[in-house]
């Protein structure tokens, strides 16, 4: 969920200057995309100067990098509280994880590197809470498969629900009426295909 900006900013002279820097640059992500963050227009909307926000990210790769991070821990708790059932189902994972991206399509496409690559691929933290994500399915599949097939299904079941978040979120497929049916839908479609026991 987004964090509420006009509450947040203006409150940095007690301390909350860099929480107020994450929250308007999480707000200009979300209405242009990752090509929108600008330190200037950040420091900007907070009421500061630019050197003040140096203070706290000594770029603007160092806000992304925050805010990448930031991203993965909330879609890493939402996807860890999907339930599963004793056969090792995931959609209702795979459906809390574009729920996060629809919710927030400009941290998600930021938070795999679109706009600010190097720093994201660089960045220990966002590459552990990736691979957290990526644990959390393999252990669910390894409910259903055999050890050594569950690495392959979790990147083949990551692949599908990446790319249907991206066309979802760019407009690239008409969800229709019902746009969490749809997706359920896909997903159960997706692992259907999978054996439900080992």
């Amino acid at each position: 969920m987004q964090p509420n900006t006009s509450k947040t900013a203006g409150r940095y002279h007690h301390g909350n200057l860099r929480a107020a820097l994450l929250c308007v640059a999480r707000e200009l992500l979300e209405e242009g995309g990752p090509g929108a963050l600008n330190l200037r227009e950040i420091a900007r909307r907070v009421g500061v100067s630019a050197p003040s926000a140096y203070h706290h990210f000594e770029s603007l790769d160092a806000i992304a990098v925050a805010l990448a991070e930031k991203g993965f821990a909330e879609l890493a708790e939402q996807f860890e509280a999907a339930p599963t059932n004793e056969k090792g189902r995931l959609a209702p994972a795979g459906s809390a994880y574009i729920a996060f991206a629809r919710a927030n399509p400009g941290l998600y496409r930021l938070m795999f590197g679109e706009g600010f690559r190097a720093a994201s691929q660089k960045n220990d933290m966002v590459r552990s809470l990736r691979e957290r994500l990526y644990q959390r399915l393999k252990r669910g599949l390894e409910q259903r498969l055999p050890a050594e097939q569950a690495p392959t299904a979790a990147l083949f079941l990551w692949s599908l629900v990446h790319g249907l978040t991206l066309l979802i979120i760019d407009g690239q497929v008409e969800p229709g009426s019902d746009p969490d049916a749809m997706i359920e839908s896909v997903l159960r479609l997706a692992g259907a295909g999978l054996p439900t026991s080992r």
